[in-house]
């Protein structure tokens, strides 16, 4: 696996793996090293209070919010409010994925 493929980028929503939040979502708001982030929900993890996670116990979404990481990299922080919402978004989306999913897999079971 390479470094870029292992490691997430600001912004982008993970999923805990390991862990009293294991499978709620967070967001990435800093990288502290090569194998550790701060993440925030914006609800019980607010942005003042991050959770610091080992890279192997989370894993990631292809959901980069472009609100959050432009905040972060323009001001160096982000609401709290800003992470809720772009969390929610993701799963949202996701669902609405997987609502599209379904209904094409049971167009196929009627043919």
């Amino acid at each position: 696996m390479s470094e870029t493929e292992s490691y997430p980028e600001l912004g982008q929503v993970v999923q805990i793996l390991q862990g009293r939040e294991a499978g709620q979502f967070a967001i990435v708001i800093e990288k502290v090293d090569s194998r550790f982030v701060l993440l925030a929900d914006g609800d019980k993890r607010k942005y003042d209070r991050p959770k610091k996670k080992n890279v192997q116990h989370i894993a990631f979404t292809s959901f980069i919010s472009p609100e959050v990481q432009r905040s972060l990299l323009e001001t160096g922080r982000v609401t709290n409010g800003k992470l809720r919402y772009a969390i929610n978004k993701f799963v949202e989306e996701s669902q609405t994925d997987l609502k599209k999913g379904d209904q094409l897999d049971g167009k196929r079971r009627c043919n």
